[in-house]
């Protein structure tokens, strides 16, 4: 059962609600149905746990103040900016035969009887709540969601879900998804470039200006070796044409003597 214990309080200035913290209690409220609001509060001590369960905005308690037991269903919460402390608590009566509108958790079961999570696939959830409307004496505490037999790329809708008699999805106008199985994602990294670092791992300034400036060097050395093979071809050929043009006026010399000797025999 769940049942909670309350008591009323009559002071309501901010130093009495202070004083009631300080004592181990939560300030709180109770409205709604034909009755009065009632100033009340619980024990710390009491709520702890069960503020911190998915289920708790969700679920109806019998809340006993000072004997008298009512119907009610925690509506909001409000925490210490700081230390996170829930500071105070809103209470809503149920009357029976009411329907109220709540966002009930999702629960996954047979998580391990599904062959495409089985293969390596990924659950994701679309949502983790879902808005309902409940009669007051029929609020589930959670949607269950079956995944035995669910493959990959294979989609959970609240069409699949079996939901309390009388209870209905706020949104009607589409069968919407719930969760689905999907294939894992594979991340590629970038191919890295190199580049010159320091040793603290910043990269060096002007390591690919220096890069260039050698690439050009080479390239002037190069045109620089070509340029004297060249000049080299041509001063070999004007030597040669200069050996043969003095072989050719020796020849011419000789033949010359020869002419004048024989006519200076024939005298």
């Amino acid at each position: 059962m769940n049942i909670l214990k309350a008591t009323i309080r009559t002071g309501t200035s901010t130093g009495q609600t202070n004083k009631l913290r300080n004592q181990g209690f939560i300030p709180a409220v109770l409205y709604g149905g034909k009755k009065n609001n009632l100033n009340i509060s619980l024990k710390k001590l009491h709520l702890e746990n069960l503020i911190k369960t998915e289920t708790f905005m969700s679920k109806v308690f019998d809340l006993d103040v000072d004997g008298n037991a009512e119907k009610v269903l925690p509506r909001e919460i409000s925490y210490d900016p700081v230390s996170d402390e829930p500071i105070h608590i809103d209470f809503m009566r149920i009357a029976e035969g009411s329907k109220i509108t709540l966002e009930i958790p999702v629960k996954f079961i047979n998580s391990e009887k599904s062959p495409g999570l089985k293969k390596g696939g990924v659950l994701n959830i679309v949502r983790r709540k879902i808005e309902l409307k409940c009669p007051a004496e029929n609020i589930p505490d959670s949607i269950v969601v079956d995944l035995d037999n669910t493959e990959i790329n294979s989609s959970q809708k609240i069409s699949s879900v079996k939901l309390p008699e009388n209870v209905i999805p706020v949104i009607t106008d589409r069968d919407f998804v719930i969760s689905t199985v999907v294939s894992p994602t594979i991340l590629v990294e970038p191919e890295k470039t190199e580049e010159a670092t320091a040793e603290d791992g910043t990269p060096i300034e002007g390591a690919a200006e220096g890069a260039a400036e050698g690439t050009a060097t080479t390239e002037d050395e190069k045109d620089k070796s070509t340029k004297p093979s060249g000049e080299k071809e041509k001063a070999a050929a004007g030597d040669k044409g200069k050996a043969a043009a003095g072989d050719k006026g020796k020849a011419a010399a000789g033949d010359k003597g020869k002419t004048v000797n024989k006519e200076s025999k024939k005298k």
